[in-house]
């Protein structure tokens, strides 16, 4: 494409891409290294208070097995969440319920399948399917000693795409909802998953924005976690958010293990004193009633999380 400068359309033309260049590098410049981080990083502390959590998206079909429990024997995680997971998946990781002795398990052949597993003990674990009656969620408490327990979402709605859904608004829905009602809980919270949305997007930023979470990865990187087969096409679509009572030891994109996505894996620190320091993000008005209006029209199942 050649431009000749002295055609007015032409001057607009790449007047209004140098605009929207901008624009796109002002939504992403949160994530990068040059920005306020916005989760303190651990200093000092109990460490049993700690908390870590593998997320990984396993893609049904894969049958690469032996990389996941090579990811969950080095890492050896708190808590392991399968998103995709099926019956074949299920058996394939039945030898770590030997030490991860707390479980939820639906396995679907939908795409939508999820296996969550825990050293630390699960209470009120529950099976949620909060806008369509094929996608589930996980939702309880996760006890990290005798005195401190944490509540837990983990998520995977359906996202906008020719062979899912036409539109994004049943996944925008699941994030609002549980965005609103996440801030009238007022407990320690985690929130996990393939939410099949940027971080950057309106809606997860929005999600943010209600529920008063705080995002590990702002300030230190995209941690792009889809594509894995390709290289320069690949965005974070596998997200950790947590209440601002947690300090941040560890976050890293692991290796791929046969999936489209890479698992995500971060180490948390549970110390009530960071609340005073880390402030919660706060919706406007307006932005309150827009995320009421996508819950609306998508004629949720249920009512609230």
């Amino acid at each position: 494409m050649v431009f000749d400068f002295s055609e007015t359309i032409h001057f607009i033309a790449i007047a209004l891409i140098i605009l929207s260049l901008i624009y796109q590098l002002h939504k992403i410049f949160p994530y990068t290294w040059f920005a306020k981080k916005e989760v303190m990083k651990f200093e000092d502390g109990d460490p049993s208070d700690n908390i870590s959590i593998l997320v990984s998206n396993v893609l049904t079909p894969n049958t690469q097995y032996h990389k996941l429990l090579e990811i969950v024997h080095r890492r050896q995680p708190d808590i392991l969440l399968t998103l995709e997971s099926d019956k074949k998946w299920e058996e394939a990781l039945k030898d770590i319920e030997e030490e991860y002795k707390y479980t939820v398990k639906v396995p679907m052949d939908n795409l939508y399948g999820m296996h969550l597993y825990s050293k630390l003990k699960l209470e009120e674990t529950e099976v949620r399917y909060l806008v369509k009656d094929d996608i589930p969620s996980i939702h309880g408490f996760v006890r990290l000693d005798d005195n401190t327990k944490v509540r837990i979402h983990c998520m995977h709605p359906r996202p906008p795409s020719p062979s899912e859904a036409d539109t994004s608004t049943n996944r925008d829905a699941e994030l609002l909802m549980l965005g609103r009602d996440v801030r009238e809980q007022d407990d320690s919270v985690l929130v996990f998953g393939d939410l099949n949305d940027v971080a950057w997007s309106r809606t997860t930023r929005l999600f943010q924005q209600m529920s008063g979470l705080l995002d590990p990865r702002i300030g230190r990187g995209f941690f792009n976690t889809f594509h894995a087969g390709y290289r320069f096409f690949r965005w974070p679509l596998d997200h950790v958010f947590h209440s601002n009572d947690f300090t941040l030891i560890e976050i890293a994109r692991e290796k791929p293990m046969g999936s489209d996505h890479f698992p995500m894996y971060i180490n948390l620190n549970f110390e009530r004193p960071a609340e005073e320091e880390q402030e919660k993000p706060e919706p406007d008005e307006e932005e309150k009633e827009w995320a009421q209006e996508k819950i609306d029209d998508a004629e949720p199942r249920e009512n609230g999380v």
